[in-house]
This record gives C-alpha cells, sequence and structure tokens, in this order.
C-alpha cells in the first residue's frame, strides 16, 4: 500500500541544503503495523509530512518516490494530494490539545468530520459520533461527546483524536501517528498503541507508528526501522530487531531503555556499546566522589 524508495528530503541553509532524509526507504501493507524510532532529529516525522505532502517549507523531496496504491505522491500537486488526505490518509498529532478546538464540544468536532465525509443529516451523524467513541473506547460516549476538550483526560483526547482521524477518511487506508503517547503515562500509552493495533488489525489498515520510546514501539507493532541522522540504520521484524540487533545504534537505544533487574553505573546512550556499563562493583562504587550529600535532613510543615 505504501512503498517509499529511496526518499532524501534537504532543507536549505547558509552553506548550502542540508540532507535530513538521505535515501530512506520503507513500506506499509494494509492491516500492518510499522514503526520508525529513532531520537529526536533523526527524520522521522520528516517522513510523516512528507507522505501527507506537508513538508514544511521551504524544505524539498529532492529525490526518490513515496508510492500510495502505486501512485506517486511526490509528484501530485495540491490538489490532488489534498484529496488523498480526505479520503485515504489521514495522521494523528502527538499533542491532542492542538488538534481540538477548545470551543466545541467533542460530539460537535467529530460530527463535523463525519458530516462532511459522509453527508449524513444530523441525527444519524450524531449515532456514527456515538459508534466511533465505543469503536475506541469510551464507556460512556454520551458523557465524552457532551464534554469539551479541557474535561477530559490526556487519554480520552487522544481517543477522541483517533475516532477524528478514522472519521476523516470514513475508513482511512493509512494512518501516520506521529509520538501519539508522548504526554501519556504507562499504563495509557500501552491502552493508546493497542487500541491502533487493533483497529488496524479489524479494519485492515495500516499504521505508521512514529516514536522516540523504544517501550512503546515494541508493543503493537509488526515491523521495526530504526533511524538515525536521516538515515535508516536497521529494519526487519520488531520480535527480531529487539532480540537481536545487529547496528551499534539499535543496541545502544535498547541499553538506553531502564531495567529493574539490577542498578546501572550510569545509563546507556545509543552512542556507547559498553558491557561494561552494567552494575558497577563495590570497589569502584566506592572510589565515587557524590554530586550531593545530605545528612540529618528534618522538614516539617506548620
Amino acid at each position: 500500500m505504501l512503498d517509499i524508495q529511496d526518499l532524501c528530503i534537504e532543507f536549505p541553509g547558509t552553506d548550502g541544503p542540508v540532507t535530513v532524509v538521505n535515501k530512506a526507504s520503507l513500506s506499509v501493507d494494509s492491516g500492518e503495523v510499522v514503526g520508525i524510532i529513532g531520537e529526536s532529529g533523526a527524520g522521522k516525522s520528516t517522513i510523516g509530512n512528507a507522505i501527507i505532502g506537508m513538508l514544511p517549507k521551504p524544505g524539498y523531496v529532492k529525490d526518490g518516490q513515496i508510492l500510495f496504491d502505486g501512485d506517486d505522491t511526490v509528484s501530485m500537486g495540491p490538489e490532488a494530494i489534498g484529496r488523498l488526505r480526505g479520503s485515504h490518509l489521514t495522521y494523528i498529532f502527538q499533542n491532542p490539545l492542538t488538534a481540538l478546538n477548545p470551543l466545541l464540544t467533542i460530539e460537535e468536532q467529530v460530527a463535523e468530520t463525519v458530516t462532511l465525509r459522509s453527508g449524513l443529516p444530523a441525527r444519524e451523524a450524531k449515532k456514527t459520533v456515538r459508534s466511533l467513541l465505543k469503536r475506541v473506547g469510551f464507556h460512556e460516549p454520551d458523557r465524552a461527546m457532551a464534554s469539551y476538550p479541557h474535561e477530559l483526560s490526556g487519554g480520552m483526547l487522544q481517543r477522541a483524536v483517533i475516532s477524528i482521524a478514522i472519521a476523516v477518511a470514513c475508513k482511512p487506508k493509512l494512518i501516520i501517528a506521529d509520538e501519539p503517547t508522548t504526554a501519556l503515562d504507562a499504563s495509557l500509552q500501552a491502552a493508546i498503541v493497542s487500541l491502533l493495533a487493533t483497529i488496524a488489525k479489524e479494519e485492515k489498515i495500516g499504521v505508521l507508528l512514529i516514536s522516540h520510546d523504544m517501550g512503546v514501539i515494541t508493543l503493537a507493532t509488526d515491523r521495526l526501522y530504526v533511524m538515525r541522522y536521516g538515515e535508516i540504520v536497521e529494519n526487519g521484524p520488531t520480535k527480531t530487531v529487539i532480540e537481536n540487533p545487529t547496528h551499534p545504534y539499535t543496541r545502544g537505544l535498547i541499553r538506553s531503555v531502564p531495567t529493574t533487574r539490577g542498578r546501572l553505573h550510569r545509563f546507556y546512550t545509543p552512542d556507547t556499546d559498553d558491557e561494561d556499563q552494567r552494575a558497577p562493583t563495590p570497589e569502584r562504587l566506592a572510589t565515587r566522589t557524590p554530586l550531593i550529600e545530605i545528612k540529618d535532613l528534618s522538614v516539617a510543615f506548620k
């Protein structure tokens, strides 16, 4: 469904063009959840924006193809790519508050999208909104429909945004989820990515999940692409990449995830691939100078 080949994206710079994505190739099939992971600035979101024709100016695609159902979106004009966004492509941004109007209820915002896309009358649109909200996990959809964004928790807001994303294209072929769980706690992160995976499987929708969080990305993805400095350095089935990483950067990302199995001498960084960073010896701890010491501290409130 989505096939990106040798994509190169540049931005003009004072000393010449700056390459932010370099010969990146990836694919997403129907019903598949594919992850892109890497540190901030790796080029993950830039690829997502390029897919939907919303690359920030003055950036431009220098070379490569973005094939969606066989059509190259890079060569499409603004109107053509706009119709594609409205019918088959949809985007979930990382901050749901920026995607929702604070002056409208959730029902008004989802219903507006449903009406624009399907032409349903108000009563039928309301039924569709209720069904969508139930579909994304609202146990009290009527209460959610009557709520304004500030009255919902972060997890509920992101669920509402997902419902709008589905409604945008009635039944999209591809959802691009750009850091959709950044502002949520761990339990809600798991719920949101699991929801996306369930929707993908049941509705045969492809999902491209962009994240810098190794824990999140491994929860629901079928395949994984690892990016660094604009290049894809490793890819494969998620289980294979996690259990048998071949690139030093991937190993560094995995080791940078804190563990409860033992104390670390210091956190791993993606730049290091040093086994000696694991639990320190008593001798090593004894020679360390503490950064701060607290003795006989008492705290009271009156």
